[in-house]
């Protein structure tokens, strides 16, 4: 397997950050709050800003020795450290590669220096991903909000005590 590293982004990254975006917006649409057109629109200008991050939030990327960005996962502040932003390229999916494991492990250091849990949303029609969250301690709240895009569908929060 090729190998891999986990680092911040940086605002050079934003055509690699907007090709990920992208990629993962036609792979699982159902994940994210925005649709595959709205983003591909979107200027120069957000992709630098969206790379830079430079609002105290963080952005992972798991990037190969080649240099192809593989996954990505995101930490904002949002009434508490929220971890947003999932991805892993399927080729790189499943607990062997890694790729998962490495970017939360990166993530809840970061929220672990802002608060003792680390929240996060998850489709209801997204299984894959919340069995992911549960093996690393996720557990349901109960609290749902609904998906602002169709196919009417429920965001399902999910918290880990760090």
């Amino acid at each position: 397997m090729t190998g891999f590293t986990v680092r911040e982004t940086v605002e050079d990254d934003w055509p690699r950050v907007k090709a990920l975006r992208l990629e993962m917006l036609q792979d699982t649409p159902i994940a994210y709050l925005e649709t595959f057109d709205q983003a591909r629109r979107r200027p120069e200008s957000h992709w630098r800003a969206r790379a830079a991050r430079d609002d105290g939030a963080l952005r992972l990327v798991a990037e190969t020795d080649d240099g192809r960005f593989i996954g990505t996962m995101a930490g904002i502040l949002q009434g508490g450290p929220t971890l947003v932003g999932v991805y892993v390229a399927p080729d790189f999916r499943g607990r062997g590669k890694g790729v998962f494991d490495a970017l939360l492990d990166g993530v809840e250091a970061w929220a672990a220096t802002l608060g003792d849990t680390l929240r996060l949303e998850v489709n209801e029609f997204n299984p894959r991903a919340r069995a992911a969250y549960e093996r690393r301690g996720f557990v349901l709240t109960g609290r749902t909000v609904p998906h602002p895009l169709p196919p009417p569908s429920r965001e399902l929060e999910m918290i880990r005590r760090l």
